[in-house]
């Protein structure tokens, strides 16, 4: 007798992804974005979600894909670690239910590969989800993401001209005193 998991599918490029629906919070429309100084280049910024302060991933970037100017693309919003997490998808579909039978493990050249945020391979009607670990999609190469989005939420927001530059080829950067 097999079990069924239940899970968010949603699509960035081609790809479907999945997520299990108990860490799902909601689904919102992207809003405006405040951008978090020195974060990696996926770290879009935090969004203010009904006065909680949610850090948002864009899984285009984090996943190396190119951007599509797509207009209506969606956040998903997670529980991750007891706090609300954010991820930027093109778009969200429907609870898939796949039963465990169809679920295959990844692939060892993904975990190899630098892609072990990869927990499975579901099948579902003909095609295959990616299923993932929302704690190592979020977690990403670097360590320390959210106490930069802790520190902006608790300084006002400063006006000006918003964009930072976007070097992004040191991965490994030391933290730096003012």
């Amino acid at each position: 007798m097999s079990r069924e998991i239940h899970i968010v599918g949603f699509r960035v490029g081609r790809e479907t992804y999945g997520v299990p629906i108990t860490s799902l919070h909601e689904i919102v429309r992207v809003p405006e974005i405040t951008v978090v100084p020195d974060a990696p280049a996926y770290l879009e910024g935090v969004i203010n979600l009904r006065g909680k302060i949610v850090s948002v991933v864009d899984l285009r970037k984090r996943f190396g894909k190119p951007s599509a100017g797509i207009d209506r693309r969606r956040i998903l919003v997670v529980e991750h670690r007891g706090r609300l997490a954010g991820m930027i998808v093109d778009s969200a579909s429907e609870v898939l239910k796949i039963s465990e039978s169809d679920i295959e493990a990844a692939p060892a050249m993904m975990q190899e590969g630098g892609l072990d945020c990869v927990t499975g391979l579901g099948k579902y009607q003909g095609r295959l989800i990616i299923l993932l670990d929302i704690s190592k999609v979020l977690a990403g190469r670097e360590l320390g993401n959210e106490v930069s989005a802790e520190k902006l939420a608790e300084k006002p927001a400063a006006a000006g001209s918003g964009k930072a530059g976007t070097a992004g080829t040191g991965t490994k950067s030391a933290s730096a005193g003012k």
